[in-house]
C-alpha cells in the first residue's frame, strides 16, 4: 500500500500533520493564515507547503492528496460566542473547505481525496436549534450526491453514521481527558469516506492505540442513529511534568502540572465571569485561545500554599467582615487577580512555613498599578485586592505562587512535545523568506483588518529574529486540536485501508 498524503485546512498549530506523520501519512500542503502557527510549523515540518489564505484556494488547482482535514473556525457555532452559526462570518468558512473538496474530486474524477475530516465543538449540534448540523451533514454528502436531504431529529445525538450506496459518513464526539491527555476537550470528529463505506469501522472500530484505549465496537443502527456509550475507556496513562525539564508518562497518576517533582501543585477550574470556581481538580479545563489575554475563564495554580478568604469593604474600614478565615479556594478570584465585585473580597496566599521559621514570614505583594493595599489581620500577609485586576500576584518565594497555565503547560494538555514552540528565531532570513513572510503577513492584515499599512521589511526581519510571544502561543493552542485525538481518527483511516488491501 503507497503512503498516504494529506493536506490539512485552517491548520493551526499543525495538529493534523503532525498525527499524520505519527500514523505514517505525508503532510502535503496546509492553509493558514496566522503568521505564528506558519511559523511554527515551517519550523517543524518544513516539507509541508503553506498555500495561505484558504478563499484563494482552488482545488482544482492544488497537488491533490488522499485525506483533507479540517477545523474550520467554531466562533459563531460555540455556546460562548453569538450563535450566528454556520452563516456568520467565521463559521462560514466551513463551506470553503466543502468547495476545494469538490473541486478537486471533479479535477481527479473522484479519485481525491479519498477522505475528508472535520473537527468542531459539540455547540455544532445546537447552533441554530440544530439546523447547522443537519447543513454539515448534508454538505458533505452533497459531494457525492447532489440531491440528498438530511432530516433533523429533535436533538442531535453524540455519534452516529450515514451510509449511501457508494460513500459513508460517521461522526462521533471524542473528549481528549479519555485519550491520554488529562484536559476535558470535547470535541466532534466527522469522517467521510467519498468511496466506500468504511467512516464508522475508522470511528469505532479502530484497533487500540498505545495508552490502553479500548476500541469502540458498539451496535449502532443506519442513518444518524446514535450509538451508545460510544467513549470506551478512559487511560489510566497520564503525563506527568517533572519540574519542567522532562515529562513522563506514569500509570494511574494524575497530578500533571507540577512546578517540582516532589510537591503537585493544586489546579483550580475557574469561571472570572460569574466568580465560580471548581477545584481542585485532576482534569484540566478545556485549553481556550483567550489564555494569556486577559484571564476571562483560565484556570489558575496554587503551589504548596494555603488560602484563606478575606472579607473587606474598603482600606481602612474596619468591620465584623475584615477578617481571614482559611480556606481551600477563595470564591471569588481569578487568575489575575480579578476580584469581579470590588467591594466583596480577596485572597491572601500565603507559603507554608516550619514551627521554627515564624519569624521569617514570606511577604506577599500586590502587582497592582495603584497604592490601594487591604491588610489581612493575624500578621498573615499583604492580601490581593479586587483592584489588582490588571496584574498576577507577586511572591518573593519560588514555586509558592498562584498562577495561571504557562504556555508549554496548555502544549502537554494537547498532547504536543515541549519543544514545538521553541527556537523559531531566524537570524539572518533570507531574501526568499523575507519575500514569503511579507506575504504572509499582508495575508493576515488583508482578511483580519485590524492593521491599515503592510508590516516594513524592518519590521519583518525584527519578527524573524524574535517571532515568538506568550499571547500568540496561547491562541494557537485554544484554536488547536488534542493530538491524541487527532492521532486515534488518522491512525483509524490507515488501519482500515490496510486491513481493505490485505483482504484484497
Amino acid at each position: 500500500m503507497s503512503k498516504l498524503t494529506l493536506g490539512s485546512l485552517f491548520d493551526g498549530s499543525g495538529g493534523f500533520p503532525l498525527a499524520g506523520l505519527l500514523c505514517g501519512i505525508n503532510p502535503v500542503w496546509a492553509s493558514e493564515i496566522e503568521p505564528f502557527p506558519i511559523r511554527v510549523t515551517t519550523k517543524r515540518i518544513p516539507q509541508m507547503k503553506h498555500l495561505g489564505d484558504i478563499s484563494l484556494l482552488r482545488g482544482d488547482k492544488i497537488p491533490p492528496v488522499d485525506v483533507i482535514t479540517f477545523g474550520s473556525p467554531c466562533t459563531d457555532l460555540s455556546i460562548a460566542g453569538k450563535r450566528a452559526g454556520l452563516d456568520g462570518e467565521q463559521s462560514s468558512l466551513f463551506y470553503q473547505a466543502i468547495r476545494i473538496i469538490t473541486e478537486m474530486r471533479c479535477q481527479t474524477n473522484g479519485k481525491y481525496p479519498k477522505y475528508a475530516v472535520w473537527e468542531n465543538v459539540c455547540g455544532a449540534f445546537s447552533s441554530n436549534k440544530g439546523q447547522d448540523f443537519r447543513s454539515v451533514l448534508e454538505e458533505f454528502c452533497k459531494i457525492k450526491e447532489e440531491s440528498i436531504a438530511i432530516a433533523k431529529p429533535d436533538k442531535w445525538e453524540h455519534a452516529g453514521e450515514i451510509v449511501g450506496e457508494n460513500f459513508s459518513l460517521a461522526w462521533r464526539v471524542l473528549d481528549a481527558q479519555y485519550w491520554g491527555v488529562p484536559q476535558r476537550r470535547k470535541r466532534i470528529f466527522l469522517v467521510a469516506d467519498f468511496n466506500g463505506q468504511s467512516a464508522s469501522k475508522i470511528l469505532f472500530e479502530s484497533e487500540s492505540l498505545s495508552g490502553n484505549i479500548t476500541k469502540s465496537g458498539e451496535t449502532r443502527k443506519r442513518i444518524t442513529t446514535s450509538v451508545e456509550d460510544s467513549f470506551g475507556a478512559a487511560s489510566e496513562l497520564c503525563l506527568n511534568d517533572q519540574g519542567g525539564s522532562r515529562m513522563d508518562v506514569t500509570n494511574g497518576k494524575t497530578a500533571t502540572l507540577r512546578a517540582q517533582s516532589n510537591h503537585p501543585p493544586l489546579v483550580f477550574e475557574n469561571h472570572g465571569r460569574d466568580a465560580r470556581v471548581k477545584g481542585p481538580i485532576e482534569v484540566a479545563q478545556t485549553v481556550l485561545s483567550v489564555y494569556g489575554t486577559g484571564g476571562n475563564n483560565q484556570p489558575f495554580i496554587l503551589e504548596k500554599s494555603k488560602t484563606f478568604d478575606v472579607r473587606f469593604t474598603s482600606e481602612g474600614t474596619t468591620n465584623v467582615r475584615a477578617n481571614v478565615y482559611e480556606s481551600s479556594i477563595s470564591r471569588t478570584i481569578d487568575t489575575s487577580g480579578n476580584v469581579p465585585d470590588s467591594n466583596q473580597g480577596g485572597i491572601a496566599v500565603v507559603a507554608v512555613q516550619n514551627e521554627g521559621d515564624k519569624k521569617n514570614k514570606t511577604p506577599i505583594f500586590s502587582a497592582s498599578k495603584n497604592s490601594h493595599f487591604t491588610h489581612a489581620k493575624e500578621e498573615v500577609a499583604n492580601t490581593l485586592v479586587a483592584t489588582d485586576y490588571k496584574d498576577p500576584p507577586l511572591i518573593n518565594e519560588p514555586n509558592r505562587i498562584v498562577r495561571r497555565l504557562t504556555p508549554t503547560e496548555c502544549a502537554r494538555l494537547q498532547g504536543f512535545p515541549d519543544e514545538w514552540c521553541s527556537n523559531l528565531g531566524t537570524d539572518e532570513p533570507t531574501e526568499d523568506e523575507i519575500l514569503f513572510w511579507t506575504e504572509v503577513w499582508e495575508t493576515h492584515r488583508k482578511v483580519i483588518g485590524k492593521s491599515k499599512r503592510p508590516k516594513t521589511r524592518k519590521q519583518i526581519i525584527k519578527w524573524l529574529n524574535q517571532p515568538h510571544s506568550d499571547t500568540a502561543e496561547y491562541k494557537m493552542w485554544g484554536n488547536g486540536v488534542a493530538l491524541p485525538c487527532v492521532h486515534f481518527v488518522l491512525k483509524g483511516i490507515v488501519q482500515t485501508l490496510h486491513r481493505s488491501s490485505n483482504a484484497g
